[in-house]
């Protein structure tokens, strides 16, 4: 059963206890009318899957979970099929007790390329805002956050969240909430907001950007990882239709008119760490995704090119920070 009762008893202790006072009314409201259609038969497969305790648990490196124990090959065949239940995985890696979850995206890649950018998460309390399945979460854990909240209104990713954490023995650091940013309010409490793949799917990218910039606290860091374009400050695309056969994208702007959008909203030290073109290795179909991917999204003759001729995917990652609060 998704239950939140766990996380409403962390939070009542540390800086996030103000949410209380909307939080529960919002997800009991989740609970009673937004249920997906799978909920049912996604919460029995749930209930079948094995207890094995992991004594070999790294998210430091990857999201591994192993035990030394000797797992029967049936049961760890059933816990595969179990699995694949909850296709498609979309984010990962996984590596489940000799499963390998292939997902669709090499999330770890991402994570390699910001990593050593962003502020140490050490001890730090942090919100990750269209987190999917939660692959990124488990990996905040693994450089030492003290807690991490992930948001995404995606049931398909809440229970593939929860089941990575049933097999890593209950982990209670990390809570995924089936809410969108816009359902936040105002909580000036992370000292870290990752949003990563989120802004051009928003129709107003500065509303988002404010929006973000209220979850932090003083002096908090915004690392925001989106599609971008070449040009300069001016430069945004407004696709017409559909890009890469998306129709849910609406602004994709140089990486200089985003500095200059989070610089108009009062981010300090705004500075783009990397840049990259996505590539046919980091997004594909699998056996665990075999829905059509990136390679169906480009032009098949040119693959700079999306299939509607719009510039291919190319990522950004950009870092700011609030300002500190004043000394009184």
């Amino acid at each position: 059963m998704i239950d939140f009762s766990n996380f409403y008893q962390i939070i009542a202790k540390n800086q996030l206890s103000h949410w209380l006072e909307t939080l529960p009314a919002q997800l009991g409201t989740w609970q009673r009318e937004h249920q997906h259609g799978q909920f049912p038969k996604w919460q029995k497969c749930m209930e079948k899957l094995p207890h094995i305790h992991a004594d070999n648990i790294d998210f430091k490196n990857a999201v591994r979970i192993a035990t030394s124990e000797d797992v029967p090959a049936g049961e760890l065949k059933k816990l595969e099929s179990l699995l694949k239940m909850f296709t498609p995985w979309r984010k990962g890696p996984f590596f489940v007790h000799d499963i390998h979850i292939d997902t669709e995206w090499r999330s770890d890649w991402k994570w390699e390329r910001l990593r050593e950018h962003i502020s140490p998460l050490k001890y730090r309390t942090v919100l990750d805002v269209g987190c999917g399945s939660g692959y990124h979460m488990w990996r905040m854990l693994g450089d030492e956050a003290d807690f991490v909240v992930g948001i995404d209104p995606s049931t398909l990713f809440l229970f593939q969240f929860e089941i990575i954490r049933h097999l890593a023995n209950g982990d209670q650091r990390a809570h995924l909430l089936p809410l969108g940013i816009q359902e936040l309010p105002k909580l000036r409490a992370f000292d870290t907001v990752f949003s990563m793949g989120v802004l051009y799917h928003r129709k107003s990218p500065i509303d988002h950007l404010q929006q973000l910039k209220d979850q932090l606290r003083p002096g908090g860091e915004l690392v925001l990882e989106t599609l971008v374009i070449d040009g300069d400050e001016n430069q945004v695309l407004v696709p017409p239709g559909r890009y890469g056969k998306m129709n849910n994208v609406w602004f994709l702007p140089s990486v200089d008119a985003l500095i200059l959008w989070l610089e108009k909203l009062g981010f300090e030290n705004v500075r783009c760490v990397d840049v990259c073109d996505t590539t046919l290795e980091e997004q594909r179909r699998t056996e665990w995704m075999d829905f059509e991917s990136l390679e169906d999204f480009l032009d098949p003759n040119e693959h700079s090119k999306t299939i509607e001729g719009h510039p291919a995917p190319k990522r950004a990652v950009i870092i700011a920070n609030t300002t500190e609060a004043p000394i009184t």
